[in-house]
């Protein structure tokens, strides 16, 4: 059977490892950061240590290569945004040894670059929230007072940000900490958008999930986020599988605008003041949730991979409505934390855990990655609190940004 090699090895790539060694599919996982734990699962036939790659692509690219001589014609598949532009940007290298599951480069800046991506949804008709893209301190300003206080400050493309400041977006109460955080970002050579914020809950956070061939969505797959890490601005530690009738059209319109083929998870936000459903971003890859999908019925990742490899076209598929996927870690640690700033019902809290269910990490039949999780976790809270002198995570300081400042 032909292999699948899965580029990075935290959340989103075990997902895809476990959605394809339950499959009988051979999987090679390539890691590079401290947190990484997909490699350590029963499904994994071969684990190769890589130089994070933006720190130096060339040598992660030559890593990559390495393996054709025992892998040939493997499924390539980039589970961070970091290795989805480093596919799409080598791709045509990478296709002469792999089938690589990622569109090409000028498509994957389209879903990396927020800016861009915004302009097309926006030429498209479907809803976005209210969004300006300063060039300078005087526009910044400007833009603050247009849309108002509280905003958000963006960044283009949020893997760059998220590891410089290890959070997904600025929230601005005024012109001064608008301003100060704009002046961070620029210092970390970090292209910014002002947004309005749009109300509500986590609850109105929800996933349009797709597989698409040539802009025609061929798979569908809806899920609301229950909660989110941080509260209102982060990604899902819970999420739940939804049917929203509401959600297919501005869904098949984007992947029509984009002319999409491949895996994508796009976020809306429902808007409580006009009802419609906003975009929020868009995912050009596999994304956290990968495991609800699968235990519902839908397994984007084998779907992608007997496309790839043997030219096996998905069909539609039915699948459950109701079923939770609980980051549990994750999860638990942010309920304690925040149980009174978060205003949950007790019984909101315990619902996942007593209802159908997928745990993101933990898994009796592969255990190892979740041991890993809570080693690396317990003894970044040793360094943290002074314990451990020993244990170092590698933070890597994330260089360059692609593309031009657009107006």
């Amino acid at each position: 059977m032909t292999a699948a090699i899965v580029l990075s090895a935290q959340t989103t790539a075990l997902g895809i490892v476990r959605a394809l060694g339950v499959m009988g599919v051979p999987v090679v996982v390539v890691h590079y950061d401290w947190r990484d734990i997909a490699q350590h699962s029963r499904y994994v036939v071969e684990k190769v240590s890589a130089t994070h790659p933006e720190v130096d692509e060339e040598a992660f690219v030559a890593t990559i290569l390495k393996l054709s001589d025992r892998w040939k014609d493997a499924v390539l598949f980039p589970a961070s945004d970091e290795t989805l532009l480093i596919a799409a940007r080598h791709k045509d290298l990478l296709n002469r040894h792999f089938q690589v599951a990622c569109p090409d480069y000028a498509l994957v800046l389209q879903v990396i670059d927020k800016r861009k991506t915004c302009l097309l949804a926006a030429a498209a008709g479907v809803p976005v929230p209210q969004t300006l893209l300063p060039t300078s301190v005087a526009e910044l300003k400007e833009f603050g007072c247009m849309i108002g206080f509280p905003c958000l400050l963006k960044p283009a493309q949020s893997h760059l940000f998220f590891g410089h400041f290890r959070r997904k977006m600025f929230i601005a109460d005024n012109q001064g900490t608008l301003l100060d955080a704009y002046l961070q970002a620029c210092d970390a050579g970090l292209d910014m958008m002002v947004q309005e914020i749009i109300p509500g809950s986590d609850q109105e956070v929800v996933n349009y999930n797709s597989y698409s061939h040539s802009g025609t969505p061929l798979v569908e797959f809806m899920a609301d986020h229950v909660r989110n890490a941080p509260l209102h601005y982060g990604s899902p530690r819970v999420a739940c599988s939804s049917n929203l009738p509401g959600l297919i059209a501005p869904g098949r319109q984007l992947m029509r605008a984009l002319g999409f083929s491949g895996f994508t998870c796009v976020e809306f936000k429902r808007d409580p003041r006009d009802g419609r459903f906003k975009l929020m971003e868009i995912n050009g890859r596999h994304n956290l949730s990968t495991l609800l999908a699968v235990r519902c019925g839908i397994n984007f990742p084998w779907l992608e991979y007997k496309h790839l490899a043997y030219g096996t076209i998905p069909e539609p598929h039915a699948y459950e409505s109701g079923i939770y996927w609980i980051d549990m870690t994750r999860d638990i640690a942010y309920s304690l934390r925040n149980a009174f700033s978060e205003r949950y019902a007790p019984a909101s809290y315990l619902r996942p855990y007593l209802s159908p269910k997928v745990w993101a990490i933990f898994d009796y039949a592969d255990p190892k990655p979740f041991r890993q999780r809570i080693r690396s976790l317990a003894g970044y809270m040793a360094c943290n609190s002074g314990m451990c002198k020993h244990f170092k995570p590698r933070m890597v300081k994330q260089i360059g940004h692609e593309g031009p400042v657009l107006r």
